[in-house]
């Protein structure tokens, strides 16, 4: 069965949006493993990608957390899992990685790894935009904008008060 156009659409702004954020974050990141699992990704190696992205993730590195979420999200290099994207992304969020936030928040949207809420999405995506360099705000807030025509007023001040309150290292 053929992904519907939306469906389609949506996996593609996230690989548009992965991938531009990868050509114009990773030139300026500064640790070794994370110039090399650039010209990996770049190379399609994505196998090589994840190895060398996996130990910046564990040590906490939320430009790490934020791509190989992507590769587990998308199947590149590792086996596709959600529940892992959203929990890398979750982790690169709670540092207020704005790319991190955005992907949580359509996780949360879609109900990929994590219950599926819209409060939950538009929170992060809201929290992306405020804190995503100019180039990206835009994108992030249509993001947001599209998931708030899904819901209640009610729900839109909801999201609004939790990314209102948050603060990194605190959910």
């Amino acid at each position: 069965m053929k992904p519907s156009g939306g469906a389609l659409m949506r996996r593609t702004s996230s690989a548009i949006l992965c991938l531009l954020w990868l050509l114009n974050a990773m030139p300026m990141a500064r640790a070794e493993g994370l110039a090399n699992a650039r010209h990996a990704y770049a190379r399609n190696d994505y196998v090589r990608a994840a190895h060398d992205l996996s130990p910046l993730a564990q040590r906490g590195n939320a430009k790490a957390q934020g791509i190989l979420g992507f590769m587990y999200e998308n199947g590149f290099g590792v086996p596709q899992a959600y529940d892992a994207a959203a929990d890398l992304y979750a982790r690169a969020a709670d540092q207020g990685d704005p790319f991190g936030q955005a992907m949580l928040g359509l996780m949360f949207d879609k109900g990929h790894g994590v219950p599926q809420s819209f409060v939950l999405a538009y929170k992060w995506l809201n929290l992306a935009a405020a804190h995503a360099p100019k180039r990206d705000r835009d994108y992030y807030l249509r993001l947001r904008n599209a998931v708030a025509s899904k819901m209640t007023s009610y729900q839109v001040v909801e999201g609004q008060r939790l990314a209102s309150n948050w603060a990194p290292g605190r959910w």
